[in-house]
């Protein structure tokens, strides 16, 4: 087998993983979970440091199994009943039970925005009695790269370390040729597992259907199939089957999504449009694994050019993968699924992220119509061209250009939607 399809399957097992509730507040649980280990009781004061992206992304999220929003209650219950081990499902044994203890906990909760250059960073510092313990979790979700017990070091990441998130080394021989091929002739057996991905999304799709979570976008847009206001055609399918999952997801539903490099409603974006071409298409169980391989692939790639978090929505971006795979379910060839990049970047480069909360769900939907529209055009031979705005004359030089506007360009963006939101409180 090609030496590099090895490294692409890693890298799909290392980003492509299950995720319960939004991966940002879950991270501060996560921190929070260890530090209760490490003191062996439920601390009685929790103090929290966070970057201003994992401020944004906390602030207004519904928190799973809890019924509240928020970073403090993400600590609390971490630091209550969350599972140390259990990484981005730290939250997965919490029980009812379990918040009547957080919830006395909350009043010795203190959140603040630290000035860090890592945009995923969160510190805790749980105190109880006498004893102390401090964990930081900084540049993926799950990276815990300090702990302490009383002030002393039980833990400390090696300064050399490879900054985690940064996946350069290993994209370096990436193009989309080269993941259009691999997605399209590794052996099955070795991505069946990206099976698990249409499973997990589709449960929680159908969760969000039932039209008891956020802003039921999903279940509207089936009420309104059912009206016969709307068609139940690919386009309104994407959206309807993508943004229910968000519904459920953001709004603190106990279903794990599979994320996509560290994103739950990346992993959605980059699924469920493309289940949805698989539906209309009565495609095969191999083509529509390979679909959703080539789509979670292509999202990585695309993501891999950007800052783990920043202030463009990563939900359209993911999607774009979701549009090479719909535009190849539909019959298209390597050109055209270029020309379906060209045309989302095009489309939805500048929707900024303001935080993660219900309403990510309708910029969900957003992404799932841009990826049907884009996959469209492109097998009409149809393409924004390279004398328009950011699109070049290649998908990797697009995708390129892309990176940087979001890792550049949108810093005071970026700065400036936490400020906003910072006043808000």
């Amino acid at each position: 087998m090609n030496a590099l399809w090895f490294e692409y399957i890693h890298i799909l097992r290392q980003e492509v993983v299950p995720a319960l509730g939004c991966t940002e507040p879950i991270a501060v649980a996560l921190a929070s979970a260890q530090c209760r280990r490490i003191l062996g009781v439920v601390p009685n004061r929790l103090t929290v440091w966070v970057s201003g992206n994992i401020y944004k992304n906390g602030m207004g999220v519904g928190v799973p199994g809890t019924g509240m929003v928020g970073l403090p209650v993400a600590a609390a219950i971490g630091a209550v009943a969350g599972d140390p081990d259990a990484g981005l499902q730290v939250l997965k044994t919490i029980e009812p039970a379990h918040m009547d203890i957080a919830r006395a906990l909350l009043h010795a909760v203190h959140v603040t925005v630290k000035d860090v250059d890592d945009p995923l960073y969160a510190e805790v510092l749980a105190e109880s009695d006498d004893n102390s313990a401090r964990v930081i979790i900084c540049h993926e979700h799950t990276r815990v790269v300090l702990r302490e017990h009383n002030g002393v070091c039980l833990y400390r990441e090696a300064e050399d370390a490879l900054p985690c998130g940064d996946l350069v080394p290993a994209m370096s021989p990436m193009t989309l040729h080269k993941l259009i091929d691999f997605a399209a002739h590794v052996p099955l057996a070795d991505i069946a597992f990206m099976q698990d991905a249409v499973t997990l999304n589709t449960a929680l799709s159908t969760e969000g259907q039932s039209g008891k979570y956020g802003m039921r976008i999903g279940a509207t847009l089936y009420e309104q199939v059912q009206l016969g206001v709307l068609s139940d055609d690919l386009m309104t399918l994407a959206m309807r089957l993508s943004s229910a999952a968000s519904d459920a997801r953001m709004d603190g539903a106990m279903l794990p999504a599979m994320a996509n490099s560290g994103s739950g409603n990346q992993g959605i974006s980059a699924t469920m449009p493309v289940v949805a071409a698989a539906m209309m298409v009565k495609a095969s169980n191999e083509q529509l694994i390979r679909a959703i391989t080539l789509s979670n692939i292509v999202a990585i790639y695309i993501k891999s050019h950007q800052n783990s978090l920043s202030a463009l929505c990563a939900a359209n971006t993911a999607a774009m993968g979701a549009g090479a795979a719909i535009t190849w379910l539909l019959g298209g060839n390597e050109k055209c699924i270029e020309d379906c990049i060209h045309n989302m970047i095009g489309d939805v480069a500048g929707i900024i992220c303001d935080g993660a909360k219900t309403s990510c769900s309708m910029k969900v939907s957003t992404a799932a119509a841009a990826a049907v529209k884009a996959a469209l055009l492109a097998n009409s031979h149809i393409r924004v061209s390279a004398n328009e705005g950011i699109v070049a004359e290649t998908a990797d030089a697009t995708i390129a250009n892309l990176g940087n506007l979001s890792r550049i360009g949108m810093l005071e963006t970026d700065r400036q939607i936490i400020r906003i939101m910072m006043d808000k409180q």
